[in-house]
């Protein structure tokens, strides 16, 4: 009887955590469902502040898809975030796989150099990037929207703390059995760190995906757009059509909620840096 008061007790103290949590998550939510229903109203439904379903969806959607080049900007968005993913993920694990693996005196002196580059700003490098690049002839190209992506002090950071919990035994073994260095990377390293590969994975394509400054910069090229310059670009007129706008904006959330919740279980393994 006693466990079962305590425990009695305990609950009814958790249920002003438990509202707390409940209206956190209400205000967390509420804008994700105005944007769906916003995208099945019409601009006076919207304007009223309506927040139930509409019957204007389809509508939005002609529009979007007769006004809008959605399906340029859908492929370009594609190609520019999985291709940003794929190479970033590369060169930061070979990058803190060296650096936690490999000794060398000079090694953190410079690791915290790279980590200087935490602090600066995007929008304090745009001007000097944009000016070399342009010299390099690499306006309106992928290669111009990759380069500054590709490659981050804070990936960089992620991989090397998480390959502290690599046990370097496997390494040895691996040496031993006249594994190289690129196999053990490759065969070895890769299959144990795969929760750290997934939560980066979800961080570079969130962060390729939702790029707005430097795609505007660079890809001044009407074939270059992505969904997040589309979306703008819908909001620059004179007269807005809301409806549409919201539905722009629901194919644009959409790609990375999804990447987000097949891979939410390895995001946290990886953001706690379990290795398996």
């Amino acid at each position: 009887m006693t466990k079962k008061k305590n425990k009695s007790m305990i609950q009814r103290r958790l249920i002003p955590t438990y509202i707390f949590l409940a209206i956190v998550s209400l205000v967390s939510v509420f804008p994700f469902y105005w944007m769906i229903m916003a995208a099945t109203n019409d601009y006076v439904d919207i304007s009223r502040g309506k927040l139930t379903f509409g019957t204007a969806a389809l509508e939005n959607f002609r529009n979007l898809i007769d006004q809008q080049p959605l399906a340029l900007a859908m492929k370009n968005s594609f190609v520019y975030a999985i291709s940003v993913t794929v190479i970033c993920l590369l060169i930061c694990s070979l990058a803190g796989y060296g650096y936690e693996i490999y000794h060398d005196k000079w090694k953190d002196k410079l690791f915290s150099v790279i980590l200087l580059g935490m602090m600066i700003p995007q929008v304090a490098t745009i001007v000097p990037l944009y000016r070399m690049f342009t010299k390099a002839h690499l306006i309106n190209t992928a290669v111009g929207f990759f380069l500054p992506m590709i490659s981050t002090p804070f990936m960089i950071m992620m991989f090397r703390q998480n390959s502290r919990a690599f046990p370097v035994d496997i390494v040895e073994a691996a040496r031993i059995d006249g594994l190289s260095e690129i196999k053990i990377f490759f065969q070895m390293y890769m299959p144990v760190m795969k929760s750290t590969y997934a939560a980066a994975a979800v961080i570079t394509f969130m962060n390729a995906w939702n790029a707005y400054l430097w795609p505007k910069v660079i890809m001044t090229d009407g074939d270059s757009l992505n969904m997040v310059m589309l979306i703008a670009n819908m909001t620059g007129g004179y007269k807005l059509d809301y409806g549409m706008i919201m539905m722009g904006v629901l194919f644009c959330s959409i790609p990375t909620m999804v990447v987000f919740f097949v891979l939410q279980k390895q995001f946290a393994e990886g953001i706690t840096g379990a290795v398996k």
